[in-house]
């Protein structure tokens, strides 16, 4: 797992050294071939597209794929999750317990304006309080912030407490704009263009069909090989194969099960799949009834049964979970076994709980995760099947689901929906944290005891100290049953053959790795 003492390197010296191994083919686009003569553009094509292009008012993987392109932060991870260096080239916790950013020399935004120490403190500052522009739905990215200060090219925060994963938090957010920028444009402005210091800049913006993009010329760690890059969606998972396999796009996501032989037996390309950071899950509102029972809850995990869901919906691409933090990340607690699936107990639970005969419905997205629709589906069925519950199915596209699911007000948010939470951080407060503490940015529950493990957990020095408080955490968080825990989900890319690209563990989709045969 990173650490605070992780070694500071810069992105491409760690791929340089990575080899080739594991790499799979990609063809340019529009047929460009493997010559090494030729123009050098690059398609990607996910499920969903983005929210707006402000790096900073969003919280779906997503956008941040799309905005990751154009802004960056202090640090940095490579392929495996490691810590390195990102606009800070040097970093450090000092005796007090704030950690302080060193910043490269030379750093610049798009629009050729130096970067400073300032532009990064109002960074900070406009993420995590709301009164410097915008109520984040980052605002628990980087921790309990309470000072950001600036030096001679060097920024220094703050905590409340000690927060022992400062640098794990700044290695996966925080992006960085301009303080002049922001407050010269308003909102729709900035959600339409863009100014950061990442490898490309933006060259064209169609809002929910396509994003295209230049290199960098002026990037501090080179430019990019990839001469233009097009970034585009589509929800119908077979017309993103189709567009792989008839070379109209290089990279696609969320290959469904079913297709991966017919993308495997082609010439053109290739499947590559890696167990991701992130979890799927059916979230209930604590706050509305039915889903204010505890009992009924528990009810809802005991009528799903996931590993069928898992076997026949994701033809084994998942693992089942029952807790919140996934295996492998810090605070994963290896007692807690999933809710078996036992319709009989469902029932009995829900007359337990009062609410016998209640009609519910789950919304899910359309084409944001691998078989959404077909895995909400299916839970809905088996709840339905129950003797005292109905359950219909609701589908909505992603962007206007995510738009209530990230609502300020939890009033506003749906009762019961489908949804996946990747984990950057590898660190299992950074799923606690936002989605059930009761200050969270996207949180559905509000529980006394589990904020003071969260509490204390954040405030520990000690690391193992830390992960038994994140283990009782995660008992917590199973026996409190606010989801119907569901898996862990692969990421399941089509890319084509005539290009080296790896994918990441934690979904980021990094084109400006990717290099023609």
């Amino acid at each position: 797992m990173p650490t605070d003492n992780d070694s500071q390197v810069d992105r491409r010296t760690v791929l340089k050294y990575a080899g080739t191994a594991g790499a799979v083919g990609l063809a340019g686009c529009a047929g460009n071939g493997g010559d090494g003569g030729d123009s050098f553009e690059l398609g990607v094509t996910m499920g969903q597209m983005d929210s707006g292009l402000d790096p900073q008012d969003h919280a779906e993987t997503n956008t941040e794929i799309i905005v990751g392109q154009l802004y960056e932060g202090l640090l940095d991870r490579d392929k495996q999750g490691g810590i390195i260096a990102g606009l800070a080239d040097e970093w450090e916790r000092t005796d007090d317990g704030s950690v302080r950013f060193m910043l490269r020399d030379g750093l610049t935004f798009h629009n050729g304006d130096e970067v400073t120490a300032e532009d990064v403190r109002f960074s900070i500052r406009r993420i995590v309080f709301e009164d410097v522009g915008i109520a984040s739905p980052q605002s628990n990215d980087l921790g309990s912030v309470t000072e950001v200060a600036t030096g001679d090219g060097e920024v220094t925060v703050s905590f409340e407490g000690y927060n022992p994963i400062a640098f794990q938090l700044f290695a996966t957010n925080g992006p960085v704009m301009q303080q002049s920028w922001v407050e010269e444009n308003g909102s729709d402005y900035i959600n339409r263009n863009a100014n950061g210091t990442g490898p490309f800049r933006l060259s064209e913006y169609e809002s929910g069909n396509q994003v295209v993009y230049e290199p960098n010329e002026e990037y501090w760690d080179g430019a990019p090989a990839v001469d233009e890059l097009t970034m585009s969606a589509s929800s119908e998972s077979s017309t993103r194969v189709n567009q792989l396999l008839a070379e109209e796009t290089d990279i696609v996501t969320n290959v469904p099960p079913n297709e991966v032989s017919r993308v495997n037996s082609s010439d053109v390309a290739t499947i590559n799949s890696v167990p991701s950071a992130r979890i799927i899950f059916l979230q209930m509102r604590y706050d509305v009834e039915p889903f204010s029972s505890q009992q009924f809850r528990q009810a809802m995990n005991h009528a799903v049964d996931v590993e069928s869901i898992i076997e026949n919906v994701l033809n084994g691409f998942g693992n089942i979970t029952g807790q919140p933090t996934l295996d492998g990340h810090v605070g994963y607690n290896p007692d807690i076994e999933p809710y078996p699936y036992d319709p009989e107990e469902a029932e009995r639970l829900v007359e337990e709980s009062g609410h016998a005969g209640v009609e519910i419905t789950l919304e899910t997205p359309i084409g944001r995760y691998l078989r959404d629709v077909q895995i909400a589906q299916a839970a809905a069925n088996q709840i339905d099947s129950l003797s005292n519950v109905s359950c219909e199915v609701e589908q909505r596209e992603f962007s206007s689901l995510v738009q209530d699911v990230t609502a300020p007000d939890i009033e506003d948010r749906p009762h019961f929906n489908l949804l996946g939470w990747g984990n950057g951080e590898f660190d299992g407060s950074q799923t606690l944290t936002p989605l059930l503490s009761s200050s969270g940015a996207l949180t559905v529950l509000e529980n006394e005891e589990l904020d003071g493990l969260l509490t204390d957990a954040e405030a520990t020095e000690d690391p193992d100290e830390r992960v038994g408080i994140l283990q009782e955490a995660n008992q917590l968080a199973h026996d409190l049953a606010p989801w119907v825990f569901m898996h862990q989900q692969f990421s399941v890319y089509g890319v084509s053959n005539e290009i080296s690209w790896e994918p990441r563990a934690d979904e980021f989709i990094d084109p400006d790795t990717a290099t023609q045969q």
